[in-house]
């Protein structure tokens, strides 16, 4: 018995197995029979094996004859690998004045093209300072403005909202919706 990982944690190996009667599956797949826990026990040690219970569930319950070493390094690296090719999507947020220019607006609205492009969820917040909470009309159009340029390629995902001293709304890519409902 060597390493330890989360994959230990719930899987029973060698003498911790507790089921009386076992079906027993060797190193390359093939399924040799019912045993009772002893004679498994006996076969992975004649084998310089040791014994894991797959699935505890059954009746009997799998037990598998593998080395436990080499099967929890592959699991552990398998299991790195698909975390590490896991795209990983952000909620990015972008802030807006009220007062904002035309040039200013056109390089935020180009920052959230490449968010979305990327394939991250941006919220847009409309920024109120002072007296500017009294017109809080402005925001909202201001926001229908930047949804009307961004056009069809997004789709809003939380319709814009007055919270505080902010407008907000969160839009993400057409795109992304097609691609998760091909």
């Amino acid at each position: 018995m060597t390493g330890e990982s989360s994959i230990s944690k719930t899987t029973r190996l060698n003498h911790a197995i507790r089921a009386p009667q076992l079906r027993l599956i060797d190193q390359d797949g093939a399924q040799l029979g019912v045993f009772s826990r002893s004679e498994a026990l006996r076969i992975a040690e004649e084998k310089d094996l040791d014994l894991v219970e797959i699935s505890p569930d059954a009746n009997p319950p799998v037990a598998k004859v593998i080395d436990w070493g080499k099967y929890n390094y592959q699991k552990t690296k398998q299991s790195q690998k698909s975390k590490r090719n896991a795209k990983i999507l952000e909620m990015k947020q972008m802030r807006i004045g009220l007062k904002i220019s035309e040039h200013d607006l056109e390089v935020k609205l180009n920052k959230i093209t490449k968010f979305l492009e990327i394939g991250h969820k941006v919220k847009i917040s409309v920024i109120y300072r002072g007296r500017e909470l009294a017109h809080r009309e402005i925001g909202f159009k201001l926001a229908d403005k930047i949804i009307a340029i961004l056009g069809e390629t997004i789709t809003i995902d939380q319709d814009p909202q007055f919270a505080g001293k902010q407008l907000s709304f969160v839009i993400r890519s057409n795109q992304n919706a097609k691609a998760k409902n091909p």
